[in-house]
C-alpha cells in the first residue's frame, strides 16, 4: 500500500535532514529517505569536522544564515545534552584588504565579536605559523568547529523524535512533465506526497542531468590529518584556531580528539562521481598538503600522516546554493550546491525551504535556477 505524507525529502545529508526537521516543526508530516543512511562515508555531510564561522565578506545573507544556524545547532546540542561544537576561534588570513574590510563591516552589523590583527600581532599570537604573504588577520573568537558526521546524525534522531518517518532506501528521479504522483523505492514501496524535495548533494545532478548537469559540478576534495610530536600542544585549541586562507585554497582545523592537525585543500578539484570514482587519496594531493605545511607550519613539515580521506563538493558556478522548484514538476523542489561551505547553514536552508513551501516568503534570486549559469564566476567561499 502506498505511504502518503505531506512531504517526502530525498537525501538525509545536512540540507535534507534539516529540511525534514524544519518542515516537521511547521506541522507537516514528513518522510525522509537516504540511499545509504545519514552521515554515510560517501556523502558530503560525513567526515570528522566542519568549520562554523560567520564571516562571508560582503555577502550579508550568508553571514545572517550562518549566525542563525550556529544558534540552531547549539540549541540542538543542548537538547540532546551532547556538545558537538568546539569554540576554537576561526582565523581569516587576509591577502585582500577589500574582502577583509567587507567582512569587518558585516560582522559589525551583526554584532559578531571579532579581532583585527596586524602582521606583528599575528606573529606574536600564533608563532606556529609562518605567515608569508599574509599581512593581516581577522579572528572570530566565538566561531569554531562542529563534529560533522555525529551532528547530522543527531539532526535525524531529532527529526525521528518529532515523528519524521526516516528510511534507508533509494529512489529514481521523476521523468516526463507535470506534478509527480509518487516515488518507487528500492525496497519495493511507493511513497506519495503533496511535495517532493530532492536534497541529494553530489547525486543531484546525476538524478537530473539535463537540468543540473551543467549547473552543479561534483569535484574531488582531499583532506589530511598530520600528527604533532608527543607532548606538543601547539596544534590544538586553545593555542591554535581553525583557519582559512581562501586565496591560497587551503584551510586548517586544529587537533581535536587526538585525530591530528587537519589540512583541507579547498581549491576546486577534478570532476568526481560519488558512486564510481576511487576514494583513495592521491600522492599529488599529499605532496601539495606537505608543501603547504613546509611553508605555513614548518614544525609539521615532516609530521606523520595519521589519516586521509576523499570527499566531494557539489559546486555551483557562483558558489551559491540552489533552492528552487523544478521547472517541469510543480511539486518537486531541488535543494543543493553546498559548494564546500554549506554544512554550517543546514538549519537556515531547512527554514528557507519550509518558508517557501508555505508561500510566506519570496524567493532569494541568487538561489534560483536562473541565477546558476554555465559561465558564472565563483565569488562565494
Amino acid at each position: 500500500m502506498p505511504r502518503s505524507t505531506d512531504v517526502v525529502v530525498v537525501g538525509a545529508g545536512v540540507f535534507g535532514a534539516w529540511t525534514a526537521l524544519q518542515l516537521r516543526r511547521t506541522g507537516r508530516t514528513v518522510t525522509l529517505l537516504d540511499a545509504f543512511g545519514t552521515g554515510n562515508t560517501r556523502s558530503s555531510s560525513s567526515g570528522a569536522t566542519r568549520v562554523l564561522r560567520v564571516g562571508y565578506g560582503a555577502d550579508f545573507i550568508y553571514s545572517q544564515w550562518a549566525q542563525y544556524s550556529a544558534h540552531a545547532w547549539r540549541e540542538l546540542f543542548r537538547e540532546w545534552r551532547q556538545e558537538l561544537f568546539i569554540r576554537t576561534g576561526v582565523l581569516w588570513m587576509s591577502r585582500d584588504d577589500s574582502a577583509t574590510n567587507a567582512t569587518i563591516d558585516t560582522l559589525s552589523r551583526l554584532h559578531v565579536p571579532f579581532e583585527v590583527l596586524d602582521r606583528g600581532a599575528l606573529d606574536d599570537r600564533f608563532p606556529q605559523f609562518n605567515f608569508g604573504p599574509i599581512q593581516r588577520g581577522l579572528l572570530e573568537p566565538e566561531a569554531g568547529v562542529i563534529f560533522a558526521r555525529r551532528a547530522v546524525q543527531m539532526v535525524v534522531r531529532q527529526a525521528v523524535k518529532q515523528s519524521v518517518d526516516y528510511r534507508i532506501a533509494a529512489v529514481a528521479a521523476p521523468t516526463g512533465a507535470g506534478a509527480i504522483s509518487g516515488l518507487e523505492t528500492s525496497d519495493g514501496d511507493r511513497l506519495t506526497a503533496g511535495t517532493y524535495v530532492f536534497a541529494c548533494g553530489p547525486w543531484l545532478p546525476k538524478l537530473f542531468p539535463a537540468l543540473l548537469g551543467r549547473r552543479i559540478q561534483s569535484t574531488r576534495q582531499e583532506v589530511f590529518f598530520f600528527g604533532a610530536d608527543a607532548g606538543d600542544r601547539r596544534f590544538g585549541p586553545p593555542e591554535m584556531p581553525a583557519w582559512l586562507d581562501m586565496a591560497g585554497g587551503v584551510y586548517g582545523v586544529p587537533d581535536l580528539e587526538g585525530r591530528g592537525f587537519k589540512i583541507g585543500l579547498h581549491h576546486q578539484g577534478p570532476p568526481f562521481d560519488p558512486d564510481l570514482d576511487s576514494r583513495t587519496v592521491s600522492d599529488d594531493a599529499l605532496q601539495v598538503a606537505r608543501m603547504i605545511l613546509s611553508k605555513r607550519i614548518p614544525a609539521l613539515e615532516h609530521a606523520p600522516l595519521l589519516e586521509a580521506r576523499v570527499c566531494q563538493y557539489a559546486n555551483s558556478g557562483t558558489g551559491d546554493f540552489l533552492i528552487d522548484q523544478h521547472p517541469d514538476h510543480a511539486n518537486v523542489w531541488l535543494v543543493g550546491a553546498g559548494s564546500g561551505h554549506g554544512f554550517k547553514h543546514g538549519p537556515a536552508v531547512g527554514d528557507y525551504v519550509a518558508t517557501r513551501l508555505s508561500e510566506r516568503g519570496g524567493a532569494e534570486a541568487r538561489f534560483t535556477l536562473d541565477a546558476h549559469r554555465d559561465d558564472a564566476e565563483r565569488k562565494i567561499f
